[in-house]
C-alpha cells in the first residue's frame, strides 16, 4: 500500500513537472500613439452615428423605407474606418437647417414689397 502511494506520487510529481515547463506567456507590446487616436476616432465616429440612428425621426424615417433599426445600427457598428471617416464626413457637411437662409431672404423680400406698396410700416420705424 505504502508502495503504490509512493509511485502515484511519483508519477504525479514527474507529470506536474513535465507540464510546468509549457507555462502560456503573456504578450504585450507598446502601441504607438496614431493607432491609439485612430481607435477612438474610429469608436467616437461609430457612438455618433448610432446616437443619430437613435432620434425617433430618423427611426421613423428607416422604417418609412422599410429597414429595421436594430439591423442599420448593427451595420454601423460593423463598418470600416474608410466608410465611416466618409459617412462623417457627408454628415458633416449637408447644411444645418437646410433652406434657413434662403427662408430669412424670402421673408425680408415679401416685407420689403409690403413695405413699398405701403401695407405694412416695419421699416419706416428705422
Amino acid at each position: 500500500m505504502c508502495l503504490l502511494i509512493r509511485r502515484l506520487g511519483s508519477w504525479g510529481l514527474v507529470i506536474t513537472l513535465l507540464f510546468s515547463g509549457y507555462s502560456q506567456h503573456a504578450f504585450g507590446a507598446v502601441i504607438g500613439t496614431d493607432r491609439a487616436i485612430a481607435a477612438e476616432q474610429h469608436q467616437a465616429r461609430v457612438a455618433h452615428l448610432q446616437s443619430l440612428l437613435v432620434r425617433d425621426d430618423v427611426t421613423q424615417r428607416l422604417t418609412q423605407l422599410g429597414v429595421d433599426p436594430v439591423q442599420a445600427q448593427e451595420r454601423v457598428a460593423a463598418l470600416t474606418e474608410y466608410e465611416l471617416a466618409r459617412y462623417s464626413e457627408q454628415l458633416n457637411s449637408l447644411p444645418a437647417g437646410a433652406g434657413a437662409l434662403e427662408v430669412v431672404g424670402i421673408v425680408f423680400i415679401v416685407l420689403l414689397i409690403l413695405e413699398l406698396v405701403g401695407v405694412t410700416n416695419i421699416f419706416s420705424n428705422f
